[in-house]
């Protein structure tokens, strides 16, 4: 780690307020200002990526809306301040908005970042001088030392399973193999959705769980309600794992490709973000929908306080349970 970075001791200070070891995943168009509010309020870190925020000027807009509903939480609930949010900048050089963005998020003093796509020193050694905090997230080992090389001070491991653009790896290779050359911030992802998934994360090796799907299904989520339906009524057997859409693996809900007038099993070449069907193109981002393995723990839509609070009785139950054993 790069001598200007923050201390651990620093990053450990910023994240006390957290009541679960969970940090809330940036999920594209679903995460917005009222989720992250919803998620830095029960005690876990939100997220959400600074390309949701639709033109670029909103996401000055966005960040001002979740400082001042943090600040006033915070001012009700003393005893109970809220957690610290992140925002999820893309580093690819695709992304045209990366410097823009950076500085908005450093004006308004954003101090916890996930990086993907990708991990650039100067980035980082910017983000470190505003006196932030960066993880960035990896499928493996290479990609690993890579972006702890260009100055990241954690790491969030994308196992299978995850949501998104996961990796292949199984949770108990990626965690031993990524803690036999780096002890800083590890966060697991990969199909968590309950407090004892929460609780073996931290098991495994890892100082957080990171979680997405379960809040699609939350009614702070900016998800279309048949979305949210389709997480409810999902389990692991409607996930898939393909290429087809962006180019890059990912995982998706086989009833979103369905509907949108595909055959599942027989999917055309990776496209460049879309595929033709007839005269319209479907958009992976708008039409089929992402997901992790792990929604078939989600069974109703509901608040996040509540999905948190489930969770927090979940946890303290499995600890309780491993005590015994």
């Amino acid at each position: 780690m790069p001598a200007s970075s923050p201390t651990r001791q620093a990053m450990s200070s910023l994240l006390r307020p957290l009541r679960l070891p969970v940090i809330a995943s940036p999920m594209f168009i679903v995460s917005t200002p009222e989720l992250v509010v919803a998620q830095c309020s029960s005690g876990i870190v939100g997220s959400l990526p600074a390309l949701n925020a639709r033109p670029s000027e909103q996401l000055d807009e966005w960040l001002a809306e979740i400082n001042e509903a943090l600040a006033h939480w915070d001012r009700e609930h003393p005893k109970a301040p809220a957690a610290p949010y992140a925002v999820n900048l893309i580093v690819h050089r695709s992304n045209a908005r990366l410097d823009k963005d950076l500085q908005t998020c450093v004006r308004r003093g954003v101090k916890l970042y996930i990086t993907s796509l990708g991990a650039q020193q100067a980035v980082n050694d910017a983000l470190h001088a505003s006196g932030a905090f960066v993880f960035h997230d990896v499928i493996n080992q290479r990609f690993a030392r890579k972006a702890l090389e260009k100055g990241a001070d954690g790491l969030i491991a994308v196992a299978a399973g995850a949501g998104g653009h996961a990796g292949v790896k199984n949770p108990f290779a990626l965690v031993q193999e990524l803690r036999s050359f780096f002890d800083g911030p590890l966060a697991l992802a990969g199909a968590i959705a309950t407090g004892p998934s929460i609780l073996a994360a931290q098991c495994l090796g890892a100082d957080f769980a990171y979680v997405g799907s379960p809040f699609i299904a939350t009614s702070q989520a900016r998800a279309s309600e048949a979305y949210k339906a389709a997480i409810v009524a999902g389990s692991s057997d409607d996930v898939l794992y393909t290429n087809s859409f962006t180019g890059v693996h990912g995982n998706y809900l086989r009833p979103s490709i369905v509907a949108a007038g595909l055959d599942p099993d027989n999917l055309p070449a990776p496209g460049a973000g879309g595929i033709e069907l007839g005269s319209e193109i479907k958009k992976a981002w708008k039409d089929i929908w992402g997901c992790g393995q792990g929604i078939g723990a989600v069974d109703a839509v509901v608040p996040v306080a509540a999905l948190v609070e489930r969770w927090q009785r979940e946890y303290g139950l499995a600890k309780a349970r491993l005590q015994r054993l």
